[in-house]
């Protein structure tokens, strides 16, 4: 499989080209296009893949469409949802957590899986609920605007907006905190961060869609009016 991206940074969308017989795993929504040579299925494969973490939050059966080119190589063309970026990222028998609305397309040898214990409970407290992507292959994420990388060494630490979170690898230790009290967190914004200490890497959005929402909703007439 070999993959290219169009549009960097700002209207990323990702071109796949599958050899006969590859196939490759995308969020329901996020296909462009693709050849006349490559099939899709869509269903619960890959047992129990999971596609869309947010079909979890309300306990949604979660359908992912796969892709393979059958009969020659192929193409297939995908975009994330919101304007952004997208990047892969290389798994060689390691897990990659990613928050919901930011897992693309995953490549075979890599499974998703949402029955990731405490982790799952935990992140609810930030409105968030975790993928983990497990295997060997090639995962793309997608942000809303930029998407950049926190590297950190054994022991180094970096606190992170839970709005701006993307993914992060399974060697980070991470906690979540609240930031200020009841007033900070009403009139200034903020509310949980995540706390994360190396080593490790960690990727985040430069901008927030909750955020965009709310300056929006100021805009838009109120009922009556």
């Amino acid at each position: 499989m070999e993959y290219e991206f169009t549009h960097k940074p700002s209207y990323t969308h990702l071109i796949v080209t599958l050899e006969p017989g590859e196939s490759i795993v995308a969020e329901p929504g996020a296909l462009v296009g693709h050849s006349a040579t490559v099939s899709m299925d869509t269903g619960t494969s890959r047992d129990g893949l999971l596609s869309s973490a947010k079909s979890l939050l309300g306990g949604e059966s979660a359908f992912a469409n796969e892709f393979t080119a059958e009969g020659g190589t192929g193409t297939v063309t995908f975009a994330p949802p919101s304007p952004g970026d997208v990047a892969a990222h290389e798994l060689r028998d390691e897990t990659l957590y990613t928050v919901d609305g930011a897992f693309l397309a995953a490549t075979d040898g890599i499974d998703i899986d949402s029955e990731i214990g405490g982790l799952k409970s935990m992140l609810g407290e930030a409105s968030l609920t975790p993928l983990a992507l497990k295997g060997t292959g090639t995962a793309f994420v997608d942000s809303y605007g930029g998407l950049e990388t926190i590297e950190l060494d054994a022991g180094e630490s970096y606190v992170l907006d839970n709005q701006h979170l993307v993914a992060w690898d399974d060697t980070i230790d991470y906690s979540i905190e609240r930031v200020g009290g009841l007033k900070s967190s009403l009139l200034g914004g903020e509310g949980l961060v995540f706390e994360f200490t190396g080593p490790g890497t960690a990727w985040y959005q430069t901008r927030d869609m909750d955020a965009l929402v709310s300056v929006l909703a100021r805009r838009m007439p109120s009922q009556g009016e």
